[in-house]
């Protein structure tokens, strides 16, 4: 199983019952950076406060399930426009 695959397995039934759509997984390395991307949808609008909301829910189990060894940042955005 890939990385992308095992965070989902991680996230979705967490983000889905806060009632957002786990729209993609990607996990990007560039030189000695890598950053984890989580993609969420809803019905209406994806807000800064709702990838605010959806971090604070799933920084806890990204914490403690460990999946990725390296550091990395991770970046929740919208399916639409991203988080700006």
């Amino acid at each position: 199983m890939d990385i992308c695959s095992k965070i989902k397995e991680l996230l979705s039934s967490t983000i889905e019952e806060a009632g957002y759509i786990l729209d993609a997984i990607t996990f990007e390395k560039e030189g000695k950076s890598a950053v984890l991307t989580v993609v969420i949808d809803k019905k209406g609008v994806v807000t800064i406060d709702d990838c605010v909301a959806v971090t604070k829910l799933i920084n806890p189990i990204l914490d403690k399930e460990d999946p990725i060894e390296e550091s990395y940042v991770l970046d929740v955005c919208s399916k639409e426009k991203g988080c700006e």
